[in-house]
């Protein structure tokens, strides 16, 4: 068989679907004690299981749930709570519009399931992949895109509620709040390839441990806000000077 024959063989949707599943298997070792964590700590915070499978099914966004779980245990107004979920999941945004060149003419369902799949895992091994299969047809771009999120969100979903289950029988020993951090530092770091892009990272650090004493948690909403716009500016100023600011490593 001629290699070209075989290689196009090779990159079917159904091929690329599998793909997808295959690349996005490693992520479980992060996402599962994250849900897990997740089902622990809604149990304690007053949540039934059936509340806290709701909440994971619903926002599908490990940081946000956290974040506006512990705000409201804090008794901070759910306005505020609201606000800074979204604060945090503003990444989302960015997310969107940066797979838009690839996914954009999927028919309308596919991309509307694609939009609630969006994930911080489904996209990075996405717009990688997308970036480095120039030549791949939408079908498979999707098809890849789906087989991404197919081992991590229904996993997310079932240990939301192994979690939910088992409430506080887990030992504090096993530290299982690990999850969250590290699952932040290996999907941003690898992304922080540019100077707008370290910029946002270092101010809204900085803003965030400067602020962190801000009355109803709003440090993080002041954090965000400022993140973006050094971000923004960073970009604006490396394009009247005609460079990318891309980071060598």
């Amino acid at each position: 068989m001629p290699f070209y024959e075989y290689s196009r063989m090779a990159s079917t949707p159904k091929s690329t679907y599998w793909l997808g599943v295959r690349e996005g298997l490693p992520f479980l070792l992060v996402v599962g004690p994250f849900a897990l964590l997740f089902g622990v700590v809604a149990t304690e915070a007053g949540l039934n299981v059936l509340e806290a499978l709701t909440f994971s099914v619903v926002v599908i966004a490990g940081a946000a749930q956290f974040t506006a779980l512990q705000l409201l245990q804090d008794q901070t107004p759910v306005a505020i709570a609201i606000l800074s979920a979204l604060a945090v999941n503003l990444r989302m945004a960015m997310y969107s519009a940066s797979l838009t060149p690839h996914l954009g003419r999927a028919p309308v369902w596919q991309r509307a399931f694609a939009a609630y799949f969006l994930v911080d895992q489904s996209y990075a091994l996405s717009i990688a992949k997308f970036e480095k299969e120039r030549d791949w047809t939408v079908r498979q771009k999707v098809a890849y895109f789906f087989g991404c999120v197919t081992p991590v969100c229904p996993m997310w979903y079932v240990l939301t509620v192994v979690g939910a289950l088992i409430g506080n029988t887990i030992p504090p020993e096993y530290a299982l709040d690990f999850a969250l951090p590290i699952t932040f530092i290996a999907m941003i770091a690898p992304m922080l390839r540019s100077l707008p892009h370290l910029t946002a990272a270092m101010v809204a650090v900085t803003v965030a441990l400067v602020c962190a004493g801000l009355p109803l948690n709003l440090g993080l909403l002041v954090a965000a806000v400022a993140g973006m716009i050094a971000g923004a500016q960073a970009e604006l100023w490396l394009a009247r000077r005609g460079v990318t600011g891309e980071v060598r490593t």
